[in-house]
């Protein structure tokens, strides 16, 4: 896998004020489309020891010091120090000052909903996704999911297809229960239910996020496969429509304790 970057993402540009019967019309219309960026690091080339975890607070240290498996903690400590680091430049502060919280929960209305940084109004919304050698960020005016995931066993593909839409378990049958197939299509629902901020609560067989019918697609949402690693799927939503998907590859070293250099 290189690291060359489809398109460098960048602040959008300053726009002047709409008059106002130019305003009633983009109303009229929606939302315009929001541009999404996309990161991804290999998880394979780094150990525990590569990571710097003094950026991170005190719960994330905590939970990297939890008794996981040694490539579950990989994967969280690479994402969340990504994360961080990518944030802080977005918001012009260092990557230990980036301060999270909670949204309400759309289902009960608690604050277990949707993590969020806790800034200023405008901040970015973002999306963290881990799975097998790929850490997945996104990041997007607004809300926005992604997911990453290793293909499954055939076995787990069998199990699992029972409880989806059953449009998305006809496309997965017609593909011959194929793991590729089903990874797919398991990284868009998975994307949908954390940019709604409702995770895994919500029924599966809820809402259809197939690939053939993009009319079924839940209502003020836009979803999408991201290309990845071999032998893995992923996927974004963003709430709205989807402007420009810029996709880049970062280098292990970003992660690293000399890695502070503006992502390439």
């Amino acid at each position: 896998m290189t690291g060359v970057i489809i398109d460098r993402p960048g602040d959008p540009a300053s726009e002047s004020r709409p008059p106002a019967d130019d305003a009633a019309r983009q109303a009229a219309a929606g939302p315009a489309p929001v541009d999404v960026d996309l990161w991804q690091l290999r998880v394979d080339q780094l150990a525990e020891e590569d990571l710097d975890p003094s950026e991170l607070d005190a719960e994330e240290r905590v939970r990297l010091g939890s008794p996981l498996r040694v490539a579950d903690r990989l994967r969280y400590g690479i994402g969340h120090v990504a994360l961080r680091r990518l944030l802080a430049r977005r918001l012009g502060v260092g990557p230990a000052a980036v301060a999270y919280r909670r949204e309400p929960c759309p289902g009960c209305g608690d604050l277990h909903g949707r993590p969020a940084l806790d800034g200023p109004p405008g901040a970015p919304h973002f999306s963290l996704s881990h799975s097998g050698d790929v850490v997945l960020i996104g990041i997007a005016a607004r809300p926005v999911g992604v997911d990453v995931e290793s293909f499954p066993r055939p076995a787990t593909v069998r199990e699992v297809t029972s409880a989806l839409h059953p449009a998305e378990r006809a496309e997965i049958a017609a593909a011959g229960h194929a793991p590729d197939a089903f990874a797919r299509i398991w990284c868009r629902k998975e994307a949908y239910l954390k940019g709604i901020g409702i995770g895994m609560a919500r029924s599966l067989d809820k809402d259809y996020l197939g690939e053939h019918d993009p009319s079924a697609l839940p209502e003020g949402w836009d979803v999408r496969g991201v290309p990845t690693a071999d032998g893995h799927a992923a996927a974004v939503a963003v709430r709205g429509p989807m402007g420009r998907v810029r996709t880049s590859w970062l280098p292990a070293s970003f992660v690293t304790a000399a890695g502070v250099g503006e992502p390439s």
